[in-house]
């Protein structure tokens, strides 16, 4: 199972397209670095959903975008085990 991003409110998935605005001026694709500004390493804790490109407005907490992250995680953990548990047999 892949990690969906989609806005916690509307459902609207994210297009790849740059719409969050920093304080610093600088425009990006939040998803592309988890919230945290290219130009001058703030993370932002909140995303906002982008009206003007079919989305809602509004703003909800940055992991909540993700979807079966909690999963995916899950598995990663476990495939990192397993190459342990092997590595320790060796």
């Amino acid at each position: 199972m892949r990690v969906k991003i989609a806005c916690p409110k509307c459902e609207w998935e994210p297009d790849g397209g740059a719409y969050l605005q920093c304080s610093c001026g600088h425009v990006w694709n939040t998803f592309d670095t988890a919230g945290r500004c290219p130009n001058c390493s703030k993370t932002w804790e909140d995303t906002m959903c982008p009206k003007h490109h079919g989305g809602c407005g509004k703003w909800s907490k940055h992991l909540d975008w993700y979807r079966n992250l909690a999963d995916q995680l899950n598995k990663e953990v476990e495939k990192a085990l397993k190459k342990e548990t092997v590595a320790d047999k060796h």
